[in-house]
């Protein structure tokens, strides 16, 4: 596949490349939120984090998409 095929594809794609930078088990303490803590803290430090729900394995994950963490 040529690289202008590669990247039509990719940008078509729904799956999305992301770096999961940590997991947090979805069952915590009432009025935690340990992923969303995470997640701005890695704001504040330039990278764009958002917290995603993995369905599969209940659990929050924190992750920057196209797998940029600076």
């Amino acid at each position: 596949m040529s690289p202008a095929d590669q990247a039509a594809h990719d940008a078509a794609s729904y799956v999305r490349p992301r770096q999961v930078l940590e997991r947090f088990p979805a069952g915590g303490p009432r009025g935690s939120w340990p992923a969303e803590d995470f997640a701005e803290a890695r704001r504040m430090e330039g990278q764009q984090a958002e917290v995603v729900m993995d369905l599969a394995s209940d659990a929050f994950l924190v992750i920057v998409r196209n797998g940029v963490a600076s």
